[in-house]
């Protein structure tokens, strides 16, 4: 079983649920986001998503945009991920996953990037880009050593979430809406969507992200997923303010606070 499954289950078992947050690597100051991330840690978050820079990030946001190309300007790549990643597994076990897209990866080299990331300390890899059908061709033998996790959408028909919850590993990455990351949620969430994936998904775990930005759009989702994914509301927060970010800190806090039975 992975790293991220376990972490999850474990928290599942205790009547939990998981709280994965996603960072851009590097932003806001390159010189002081190890810290950061371990803060994050330390704040409540489970699991930790590291987004590669990338200057046109078809999944994202205005606000996870704009943090990915102050990145870039500061000189972070991929190299200087993994080299956060390093540091970051210095003082703690948590799991670590890195978002990044097809383009830079395939320009880094796919041999040598599943090496870098499985030596670094990485535990799994979100690639929007590569369809679940095209995985086998562009990820190949090399990364048998992490778990790579696919996305559904509410427009995912049950017999395709039936196959990437056979394909993926450590989790489902369940979109809660239609869209990019950074929309807030409609005044009702797709209920009808969030209940065929509990029905659908056995073999993985599942968590759901896009829009989720307080404690009560967290318990909204709750009853259906395993655990959340929050990003582009830690960004906007991050753009905001200074170090030591105690506000950011705090809201991840609340946000695991809610996630609590």
């Amino acid at each position: 079983m992975s790293v991220i499954k376990n972490q999850i289950k474990a928290i599942n078992d205790k009547g939990d649920k998981a709280l994965s947050i996603f960072l851009t690597s590097g932003f806001p100051n390159k010189k002081n986001f190890t810290e950061l991330a371990l803060n994050i840690f330390n704040a409540g978050a489970d699991i930790l998503e590291i987004g590669i820079p990338f200057s046109d990030p078809i999944a994202d946001g205005s606000v996870i945009q704009k943090s990915s190309q102050l990145a870039l300007k500061n000189g972070i790549n991929i190299s200087a991920t993994f080299e956060y990643v390093q540091e970051i597994r210095k003082f703690s076990a948590k799991p670590i996953l890195l978002m990044g897209y097809a383009n830079p990866i395939l320009a880094y080299g796919i041999e040598r990037f599943a090496k870098d990331s499985y030596y670094s300390g990485v535990n799994g890899l979100i690639i929007p880009d590569i369809p679940v059908n095209e995985q086998k061709v562009f990820y190949k033998n090399h990364f048998n050593n992490l778990d790579i996790i696919s996305l559904i959408a509410p427009t995912t028909p049950v017999n395709r979430i039936e196959m990437i919850d056979e394909k993926s590993s450590g989790f489902v990455y369940c979109v809660s809406i239609n869209g990019i990351t950074g929309i807030n949620f409609d005044k009702e969430i797709n209920e009808n969507y969030l209940k065929t994936i509990k029905n659908t998904i056995t073999k993985n775990k599942t968590l759901v992200g896009f829009g989720i930005s307080s404690p009560n759009d967290a318990k909204k989702v709750l009853p259906y997923c395993d655990g959340i994914i929050v990003g582009s509301v830690i960004i906007k927060s991050l753009l905001k303010e200074k170090p030591p970010y105690q506000k950011t800190l705090n809201l991840v806090s609340e946000l695991k606070n809610s996630l609590i039975n």
